[in-house]
């Protein structure tokens, strides 16, 4: 199916998800990649107590944490 006739269906209303490879989809921008930092001990610790208050884990409340420090809120890019 041509990129034309997709738009045209689409607009349609018709249903195009048969011709959608779903698993392959990704969002552009959200595309994960891993950094590695090192922490003092004393940094860990606070943040696995604020990570064990909050119910979520240490990697949930960094991650978080910088994106609103950064001005990014989820699902939007800036």
């Amino acid at each position: 199916m041509s990129t034309e006739e997709f738009d045209e269906r689409f607009d349609a209303g018709d249903d195009v998800t048969p011709v959608l490879d779903l698993p392959a989809a990704r969002r552009a921008g959200l595309e994960q990649r891993r950094v590695d930092v090192d922490f003092p001990a004393w940094m860990v610790e606070k943040l696995d107590r604020e990570a064990k208050r909050l119910g979520l884990t240490r990697q949930s409340v960094i991650k978080v944490w910088i994106a609103e420090r950064l001005g990014h809120r989820s699902g939007t890019a800036t």
